[in-house]
């Protein structure tokens, strides 16, 4: 137990020093985004700068959870807190989908009012070296996340690719801006700046809805097939090899954290000793795998059908 709770606490210490990189970086790049914004007179840009200090929140509010899934549990959460993580992710993209939304809105009515033209300049700056800072957060957190088995960290290297595809984007765009410049093309340029925000806004809307709909399927507890049928799987070979009647197997997965149960049904006539059934429970759990802070594992043997 002891050496469990001190790989959970160094896990834990990385993870926490990982996203407190990452809050400053993004706290950067949020503060840069909203003055030059506004500097650039940019409304692409302001997004880009919302969009981070979003994540800025968000990360704070990570480095709460990470700290919390790290300890033990209490009386009152007597299982942990692994439930908060796919509860920070599930608003994270809750938040996400609305700012993208309203983003989308937004850059549609401007095309319509006939668009803006930005100091393409200032907002040229500023893209190049944001879309630099994200893709160097973006690499140096993906190779990080290796080292350690986080949902949250994971989830923030998405933020970063995320953050740096937008200010590719954005380059590409305020670049296009400044060759057409004195061409014939040039009364286009003021729908240049609210048409890349509504597509931005249009390619990353399916990003956070597809968070929401992973992380709303573990916050009801709906049992992941891959996690669901290895289980089965493990168990069909055992009662078979065994010779037991029937089984049930139930699993669900929050965050990090698999729970698994399953009730064996054992012959009325089989008598073994307490040591037996250990060796039998270590048999399965040892071919479930994953044996480690992250997996709950209840096994029972009863000859009572109604008790499966």
């Amino acid at each position: 137990m002891a050496t469990i709770e001190r790989v959970m606490r160094l896990r834990s210490e990385l993870e926490a020093r990982l996203l407190w990189s990452s809050l400053s970086a993004t706290l950067l790049i949020a503060g840069l985004g909203i003055v030059f914004g506004l500097l650039a007179r940019s409304t692409a840009i302001l997004f880009d700068g919302f969009f981070s200090l979003l994540d800025v929140a968000v990360t704070w509010l990570t480095l709460k959870v990470a700290r919390l899934v790290a300890s033990q549990g209490n009386n009152r959460f007597q299982y942990g807190f692994w439930h908060l993580e796919p509860l920070v992710i599930a608003l994270r993209a809750s938040v996400l989908v609305f700012l993208v939304a309203y983003a989308f809105l937004s850059s549609v009515n401007s095309l319509f009012k006939g668009g803006y033209e930005p100091e393409f300049g200032i907002a040229l700056a500023y893209a190049a070296g944001a879309a630099l800072i994200s893709f160097g957060m973006w690499w140096w957190m993906r190779q990080q996340a290796e080292r350690i088995d986080s949902g949250l960290v994971r989830l923030d290297v998405k933020a970063w690719l995320m953050t740096a595809l937008i200010n590719v984007a954005l380059l590409i765009a305020f670049g296009a801006a400044l060759a057409l410049e004195g061409t014939g093309a040039a009364r286009w340029i003021a729908y240049l700046d609210p048409a890349v925000l509504a597509v931005l806004a249009l390619v990353l809307l399916p990003l956070p809805l597809r968070e929401a709909r992973a992380s709303l399927g573990e916050i009801l507890m709906i049992s992941p097939p891959d996690v669901s049928d290895s289980v089965r799987a493990v168990m069909a070979d055992f009662v078979a090899r065994h010779g037991f009647p029937d089984y049930r197997s139930y699993s669900y997965k929050t965050g990090r954290a698999r729970f698994i149960e399953v009730s064996v049904l054992v012959p009325p006539e089989l008598r073994l000793s307490i040591a037996e059934f250990d060796t039998l429970r270590t048999e399965i759990g040892d071919a479930i795998g994953g044996k480690g802070p992250d997996r709950w594992l209840t096994i029972t043997f009863t000859a009572d059908p109604a008790h499966l």
